[in-house]
C-alpha cells in the first residue's frame, strides 16, 4: 500500500495543467486552458482545465476531476497506478508497505497484463545486453543500424533468445502467471499443453502507451527463414489495440506539443533514427494502415501533420490514402518524400542534424502540390488520366470540414491543373451532396424506430427544469464558498407597540454552509435530484467535520460519478456564461455580486419556486364538485400567495408565476 504521506505529496506537487499537457495540447483561454477532448471525437475544443481550482472538465463526455482522476480516466489506471505515475513524473519517492500475497492475488487482470509486459521488456533488454547470444545477434544488429547505447536504452530495445521457451520459463520462475503471458501474446499454448515463446529469435521493439506503459511488442527476425514473417506484432489484447496506438508517442508527445507539428512515418527504426538525429516529434503507424483513432491521438497534441514517405513510387501511392483521413479530422497536412532508395531511417542516419532540418523544411509540400507532382507523372498528356487525377484531388478537398480552407484549395488545384475553379466547385458540390445524401439516408433509417419517442422528448425538453437549475446553483455555492464566513441580512415582518406590522432587518454572521442548511431546514426542503441530494448531504457532513475545504482533496475520496458531477458544476460557467435565466424567472446572480447576496437571493428564489409549486399542486387537487367546500383550501392558497409575494418583494421583483 502507498503511504498517505506519499499520496498527499503527489496531490500537493502535481499541477493539473502540466499533467494533462503531456497528453492534450492546451491553449490559454483567459484564466483557464482549453483543448480537444481526449475522450471523444470532436472538432471544436470543449475540454477545459482550471489551474486555479486544479480541476478539469470534459464537456463532450461529461468526465471531470483532478490530476489523478485524469490519469486514471485516460490511461485506465487504478488509483495506486495513477499515484505511481505522477510520483515518477515529479520525482517523489514512494513510501509503501511490502505487498502481501493477498495484495498480489487481488491485482486486477489488466494490471497483471501490464506487469507481465513490463517484465518482458526488461527481460528482453537484459538478455540482449548481458548474454553472449544477445550481444552477438541482437546488440550487433542495432549497432549496425547505427543506434547508440543511449538510444537503445531510451526505446527499451531488446532480444528474445532462440530457445523455444526462454522467456516463459523465466517469467514463471519469477511468479508471473501463464494465463496472462498468453493473454498478451508473449506465450503461445499448444493443444497438448506445451508452450513456447511467440517472439523467439527476434530483436524486440516495445510498444508504449502515451504514458509509457508497455502495451505490446514488435519483433523482427534476423534469419533468412522464408516461412517466418519478417515482422511479428503482439496480438490484440485488453491492453493492446494496434489501431489506437502510435509507436513512439510516449517519447514524442512533449516535442509534438511544443513544436506544434508531428512527423508521421511507417516503421519502428524510422522513429528511432529520427530521434537519434535530434528530431523527436515523430511517430509511426508501425507498418499498419493509418486509422482514425491514431490520427485523433495526434490531434490531441497538434493540428499539423507532416507525412514522411519513402522514395519508391509504389510505396508513395499506397500511402497517400491516409491523407484523406487526416483531412477529415480538420488537420493540416504536409507531405515530405525522400530521394529514391531512401527512407526516414537511412536518410536521417547519413544526414547531419542541421541539413536534415533544412531538408524537411524545404521539401515538405502541401498535399495538393504533392498529389499533383506524384500523379501527373502517370497522367502526362493522357486527358482521361488527368481527369481522374483532378477528381482524386477534389475528393481529398471534399474531406476538409472548414469551408474557407476548401475554397483556398480549390483555387490552388485550379491553378496547378490549369482548369477553371467553376468546374472544380461543381464537382465538389456533387461529391458533397452525395455525402450528405448518404448520411441523411443512414440517419433516417436509424431514426424511424425512434420517431414517437423523439416527439415526446421534444415536448418534455421544451420546458426548463427550474428546480434542477436552482438545486445545482445551491451545490455550486457550497462548493465555492461553503466554508466562507459572511454577514447575512434577514428581512421579516414584526409588530410594533401599536400592533402594526413593519418590515425589519436583522444582520447575522455565519458560514455559508450553515446559512444554507438552516434556510432549507426551516422549510423542510429536500432536493429532488438524487445526485444533488447525495452531494448536498456529503458536503454538509464534510463541512461539519472539517475546518478547511480544499476542493482537490475533497474530490480524492469521492466516487467517480459524484466527482464528475461536481467538476461539471464548478466548470460549467467557465465554458458558457449564464443564459438569460431571468426571462424564465430564474434569478441566478453572477459571481461579481457579494457572496451573501448571491446566497440569499438563490435560497429565496428556491423557496419561492417551491411555494408556487405547492400552490399549483393544491389547486390541481381541488375537489371538482360544484357543492364542495373549498374555503379552507382557498385560504391556504391565499396564504401561500402572500408568502410568495413577500419573497418577491424582498427580492425586488414583480410577481410572475413559474410555469410547470
Amino acid at each position: 500500500m502507498i503511504s498517505k504521506s506519499t499520496i498527499d505529496a503527489v496531490f500537493e506537487t502535481a499541477r493539473v495543467e502540466e499533467v494533462i499537457g503531456d497528453f492534450v495540447q492546451l491553449k490559454r483561454a483567459g484564466s483557464n486552458f482549453k483543448g480537444l477532448s481526449p475522450f471523444s471525437d470532436e472538432k471544436s475544443p470543449s475540454f477545459m482545465v482550471s489551474p486555479v481550482k486544479q480541476i478539469w472538465k470534459d464537456f463532450s463526455s461529461g468526465k471531470g476531476g483532478n490530476a489523478v482522476t485524469f490519469v486514471m480516466e485516460h490511461e485506465h489506471f487504478s488509483f495506486p497506478e495513477a499515484i505511481r505515475y505522477l510520483a515518477k513524473k515529479y520525482n517523489i519517492e514512494i513510501e509503501e508497505t511490502v505487498q502481501t500475497d493477498q495484495d498480489i492475488a487481488e491485482a486486477n487482470e489488466k494490471e497483471s497484463m501490464y506487469l507481465v509486459s513490463e517484465f518482458a521488456q526488461k527481460f528482453f533488454q537484459s538478455t540482449m545486453l548481458n548474454s553472449d547470444e544477445g550481444q552477438a545477434i541482437g546488440l550487433s544488429y542495432f549497432k549496425e543500424r547505427g543506434f547508440t547505447s543511449d538510444t537503445i536504452k531510451k526505446f527499451g530495445l531488446g532480444y528474445s533468445p532462440e530457445t523455444w521457451d526462454a522467456f516463459t520459463k523465466e517469467a514463471l520462475g519469477q511468479g508471473y502467471k501463464l494465463e496472462f503471458m498468453e493473454k498478451v501474446g508473449l506465450t503461445i499454448l499448444r493443444e497438448d499443453g506445451r508452450h513456447f515463446d511467440r517472439f523467439k529469435g527476434r530483436v524486440m521493439f516495445p510498444i508504449q502507451s502515451m504514458s509509457g506503459r508497455v502495451l505490446g511488442f514488435g519483433g523482427r527476425i534476423l534469419t533468412n527463414d522464408k516461412k517466418a514473417a519478417k515482422y511479428l506484432n503482439s496480438p490484440e489484447s485488453d491492453i493492446y489495440h494496434k489501431s489506437k496506438v502510435l509507436y513512439g508517442i510516449y517519447h514524442a508527445k512533449q516535442s509534438i506539443a511544443k513544436l506544434d507539428n508531428c512527423f508521421l512515418c511507417e516503421g519502428y527504426t524510422d522513429v528511432i533514427q529520427m530521434h537519434q538525429a535530434g528530431i523527436e516529434n515523430v511517430v509511426s503507424s508501425s507498418g499498419t494502415a493509418l486509422t482514425p483513432d491514431q490520427i485523433r491521438l495526434i490531434n490531441r497534441l497538434t493540428k499539423n501533420v507532416t507525412v514522411l514517405f519513402d522514395g519508391d513510387a509504389a510505396g508513395l501511392r499506397a500511402s497517400i490514402r491516409g491523407i484523406d483521413l487526416i483531412l477529415e479530422e480538420g488537420m493540416n497536412v504536409r507531405v515530405c518524400s525522400f530521394p529514391d532508395g531512401d527512407d526516414p531511417d537511412s536518410f536521417a542516419k547519413k544526414t547531419p542534424h542541421d541539413d536534415l532540418i533544412r531538408y524537411l523544411d524545404e521539401n515538405a509540400m502541401d498535399f495538393i502540390q504533392f498529389k499533383a507532382s506524384l500523379l501527373m507523372k502517370d497522367a502526362k498528356n493522357d486527358p482521361i488520366k488527368k481527369a481522374e487525377l483532378i477528381r482524386d484531388m477534389v475528393t481529398s478537398i471534399s474531406k476538409i470540414p472548414d469551408r474557407i480552407k476548401r475554397e483556398v484549395y480549390v483555387q490552388e488545384c485550379a491553378r496547378i491543373m490549369d482548369i477553371s475553379e467553376e468546374v472544380i466547385f461543381n464537382t465538389l458540390a456533387q461529391l458533397t451532396q452525395k455525402d450528405i445524401s448518404d448520411a441523411n439516408k443512414k440517419i433516417k433509417q436509424e431514426q424511424k424506430a425512434f420517431e414517437v419517442h423523439k416527439t415526446e422528448n421534444v415536448a418534455v425538453n421544451a420546458k426548463v427544469d427550474v428546480q434542477y437549475i436552482l438545486e445545482r446553483k445551491i451545490i455550486e455555492l457550497l462548493l465555492r464558498y461553503g466554508n466562507v464566513e459572511e454577514e447575512f441580512k434577514d428581512s421579516f415582518w414584526k409588530a410594533d407597540e401599536d400592533g402594526e406590522l413593519k418590515r425589519v432587518e436583522e444582520r447575522t454572521k455565519c458560514k455559508v454552509y450553515q446559512r444554507i442548511f438552516l434556510s432549507l431546514q426551516d422549510d423542510e426542503v429536500e432536493f429532488v435530484n438524487p445526485h444533488f441530494k447525495d452531494i448536498y448531504n456529503n458536503l454538509m457532513d464534510f463541512f461539519n467535520q472539517n475546518n478547511e475545504f480544499n476542493l482537490e482533496k475533497y474530490l480524492m475520496d469521492l466516487p467517480p460519478e459524484m466527482a464528475q458531477e461536481i467538476t461539471s458544476i464548478i466548470m460549467e460557467d467557465e465554458k458558457n456564461p449564464l443564459n438569460n435565466w431571468e426571462a424564465k424567472e430564474i434569478y441566478v446572480k453572477m459571481k461579481e455580486t457579494t457572496i451573501s447576496q448571491n446566497v440569499t437571493e438563490t435560497v429565496l428564489t428556491f423557496r419561492r419556486f417551491l411555494i408556487d409549486k405547492v400552490i399549483r399542486e393544491v389547486m390541481y387537487n381541488l375537489p371538482k364538485e360544484s357543492n364542495a367546500d373549498n374555503s379552507e383550501v382557498l385560504s391556504l392558497i391565499t396564504d401561500y400567495n402572500k408568502l410568495s409575494k413577500d419573497i418577491a418583494e424582498i427580492l425586488g421583483r414583480v410577481v410572475i408565476p413559474y410555469s410547470f
